[in-house]
């Protein structure tokens, strides 16, 4: 079955093959055996699968914040129950929504282009400095979670209490406890950048709480948007169990649908009873927000350069080698080039272990599928 749905954001290709003939009169019979299922982004450059690597290149369509990602949805858990609609036509520029996304466009841009973030979306990632970032949420999100714990009663803050489904620093223990042991607390310290980050946040919710909301949406609809991808580069480059353990951080157990939650917090954060100039100095810290984050992320890089490179692969070609060069397709690739029919065998092997190459053998079989049908009808 191929199917085509009329969506303007994006379009699934179904290819279930299983076992299905084609069969007509004094005519030979076809069979296929094939199952396979991509989900084919038209807006964005990169093809989302649990199967598929995901492009760097074009990070500012998976970035925290701006992307929705709505093909993604947290475990089902006891948190709200909201409905999931395609969008909001009421949102106008003054909410306090649109002039977040507005006034934090160009730094955003910015944070999603350093190096440190680019080299953990193409999957280079080296495990120490991953440890290490968590330690620095971990700061982070107990800091702004103690300061939002003190002014969940705040009549310009209580709107965007929802602790049981964001909050963040007990999973981040969980992941930290994996990484270092049961004695993870004595080992790890808050870095410098991270400190700064942590200062300001404490200093907000002592002395001006409204500014909370910039740095919980900067935060929180990142972690709930371009997070989930970060995720899954993550789970695969390091090699890190199915059964989520190391990545914790990036499970909501309380919300069922991450794209209707973020809806319903825009909308919150759009009924607040603020006047245009806190509006304006709320954007303004969301813009400091974004900052505080490049910085650790430049800590980070310049601590990178100290670790020796570890850098394992987050896409799926080299998944499954398990040590094995030669099920490598640039290694085999290679070999061709030399000479050899032997190699180029091992190459056409290696490409159809890669998802990705299946995905398009999928779609060549789909493709002549269709026109035996169409000849034998």
């Amino acid at each position: 079955m191929i199917c085509w749905p009329h969506s303007v954001s994006s379009v699934l290709l179904k290819l279930h093959l299983t076992n299905t003939w084609y069969q007509s009169a004094n005519k030979p019979c076809l069979r296929l055996n094939w199952k396979y299922e991509v989900e084919i982004k038209v807006f964005h450059t990169y093809i989302s699968s649990d199967n598929l690597p995901v492009s760097g290149d074009r990070m500012s369509e998976m970035s925290a914040v701006k992307t929705e990602h709505s093909g993604t949805s947290a475990a089902n858990g006891s948190g709200l129950v909201y409905e999931d609609k395609e969008g909001n036509d009421n949102v106008r520029p003054e909410d306090l929504s649109e002039m977040l996304a507005a006034g934090t466009k160009e730094v955003h841009e910015k944070a999603e282009n350093t190096q440190f973030v680019k080299d953990f979306l193409r999957g280079r990632i080296r495990k120490e400095l991953f440890k290490l970032g968590a330690v620095a949420l971990y700061y982070t999100y107990t800091a702004m979670e103690a300061e939002i714990e003190r002014n969940k009663d705040h009549p310009n803050f209580a709107p965007l209490y929802f602790p049981n489904e964001l909050h963040r620093h007990e999973a981040l223990a969980q992941d930290l406890e994996y990484f270092y042991g049961e004695d993870w607390r004595n080992q790890i310290s808050c870095s410098p950048a991270t400190q700064h980050y942590v200062d300001r946040i404490h200093e907000v919710g002592r002395d001006d709480p409204v500014l909370l909301v910039a740095h919980a949406y900067t935060r929180y609809m990142g972690d709930l948007s371009g997070g989930q991808v970060l995720k899954k580069v993550a789970q695969r480059a390091l090699k890190l169990p199915p059964t989520g353990e190391g990545l914790k951080f990036y499970q909501f157990d309380g919300i069922h649908s991450a794209k209707a939650f973020k809806q319903l917090y825009r909308s919150r954060m759009n009924e607040l009873e603020l006047d245009t100039d806190t509006k304006e100095r709320i954007v303004k810290e969301a813009i400091l927000a974004f900052q505080f984050n490049m910085e650790v992320f430049q800590e980070l890089e310049e601590i990178g350069k100290t670790i020796q490179d570890d850098v394992l692969d987050a896409g799926p070609i080299h998944g499954d080698m398990q040590g094995d060069i030669s099920k490598c397709p640039y290694y085999a690739a290679k070999m061709a080039a030399s000479g050899g029919s032997t190699y180029v065998c091992q190459m056409a092997i290696a490409f159809l272990r890669n998802p990705t190459g299946q995905v398009l053998l999928a779609a060549w079989i789909a493709a002549l599928a269709g026109l035996a049908a169409w000849y034998l009808i």
